[in-house]
């Protein structure tokens, strides 16, 4: 046993660095792929541009209060205010600029901008706008930039991700990384650019089941069996999404996105149940990943600490185990839908003229939908784990059992 792990200490950075160049690759030709004659964040020809900036003086502040009912009165306050352009085809400009706060239009706004902020301006150009020209303001508060604090916190978050994982710590991320550039470099541009989301969304998955679990777990039985039984997950998660598409009579157009994702002008017109399809097993891939490494991890200590081992033996294991799991993972997954979609079933609540009409709004379906198919996917991931981490674990076993044998009898033997 000592020359085969020897073997494999040997052969694990090849492995290692192996996975890592096929990942930039995939991200690269992938890109390149779904990127063909696309162009995302481009300007519409308005005329507008989006520039930072950082506020550096308060000029004035206006008050207008109007009754539009004639009992709640409403307060419309104008700031006007100097910001110096931090970057764009301006930067290192001091230019004018206006915000307006609308107590009725929470989405508009509603926290006053102070010196020191850095904000998002939007330019608007005035040319050809007649009469106007010279008098409307070309500087306008857009949104607070609120990057650099997330920055910060995702920084920490590295920080401490290393302290405590060290070296697997740093494989996470990753495996992190080339999870979210495959997502956003290469899955989100293949649906705009009109490319089919079934087979994109199924890319992304087995893209990222190996990458995740070879980086972060290396070449190994263990990594094997939690593979396959997450690849068993997904497809049932996916094969019961394709059949209750058609059961639930699913049209995909469950709120205003929905609706504007169907004017895009794509090679082919965007599916929206096929954007369900991805929505629920991309959701899902997360949870699956973690119980198969799970049972796969827990049975190969199991198998390893053991004088004896059995196929029926681990399998039992496996499904114990998968049991105690299943409780705490299920109700993650659900929570973790719940949570996402709070404040649109408040709204619906509230909205709704009965409890019967809010359970079969599509909107409320799909959110159910992806809560139950994600646990089907996870209760089938238990058996089909143990069932392959069994049977491979019981071969390796006798394999080495063998090995260790023959050595003995060689090296000793008897008269």
């Amino acid at each position: 046993m000592d020359r085969k792990a020897e073997r494999k200490r040997r052969i694990y950075p090849f492995i290692y660095l192996a996975t890592v160049l096929v990942c930039f690759l995939f991200l690269l030709v992938g890109n390149r792929i779904a990127t063909e004659n696309l162009t995302l964040f481009n300007n519409d020809g308005s005329g507008q541009e989006v520039m930072k900036a950082s506020v550096k003086k308060i000029t004035d502040r206006t008050v207008d209060e109007y009754s539009p009912d004639g009992s709640t009165t409403i307060e419309n306050v104008q700031i006007t205010f100097q910001a110096e352009i931090l970057s764009g085809s301006s930067k290192g400009k001091t230019v004018d600029a206006i915000q307006n706060v609308d107590s009725s239009l929470p989405f508009n706004g509603t926290t006053e901008i102070k010196e020191g902020d850095k904000i998002l301006l939007i330019y608007t150009s005035t040319e050809g706008m007649g009469e106007i020209e010279g008098t409307y303001p070309e500087w306008q508060f857009m949104e607070f930039v609120r990057t650099d604090k997330l920055l910060v916190l995702g920084i920490i978050f590295i920080i401490v991700l290393l302290l405590f994982g060290r070296a697997k710590g740093f494989n996470t991320l990753l495996a992190l990384a080339f999870t979210c550039t495959a997502v956003f470099a290469v899955f989100i541009p293949s649906i705009l650019s009109g490319k089919n989301i079934y087979i994109s969304s199924i890319i992304i998955c087995l893209y990222t089941i190996v990458m995740t679990y070879l980086i972060v777990n290396g070449y190994n039985k263990k990594t094997l069996g939690a593979t396959l039984g997450c690849f068993g997950g997904i497809i049932i998660s996916g094969l019961l999404t394709v059949i209750m598409n058609t059961v639930l009579a699913l049209t995909g157009i469950v709120n205003e996105e929905s609706i504007y994702l169907t004017y895009l002008e794509t090679e082919t017109p965007i599916d929206l149940k096929a954007i369900i399809f991805a929505a629920i097993i991309i959701g899902a891939l997360g949870a699956i990943m973690d119980v198969a490494m799970s049972i796969s991890s827990s049975l190969w200590e199991v198998r390893d600490k053991a004088d004896s081992v059995s196929f029926e033996s681990l399998y039992k294991s496996g499904m114990n185990i998968g049991r105690d799991v299943m409780g705490t993972m299920v109700n993650t997954l659900i929570l973790a839908y719940i949570g996402s979609s709070l404040s649109v079933v408040l709204l619906l609540s509230v909205y709704s003229p009965s409890l019967l009409y809010l359970l079969n709004r599509e909107m409320v379906v799909i959110e159910i939908l992806q809560s139950l198919i994600g646990s089907f996917g996870l209760l089938f991931t238990l058996p089909l784990t143990s069932f392959i981490c069994a049977m491979i674990y019981v071969r390796d076993k006798k394999q080495a059992e063998k090995y260790t044998n023959d050595t003995v009898f060689h090296k000793f033997p008897q008269d």
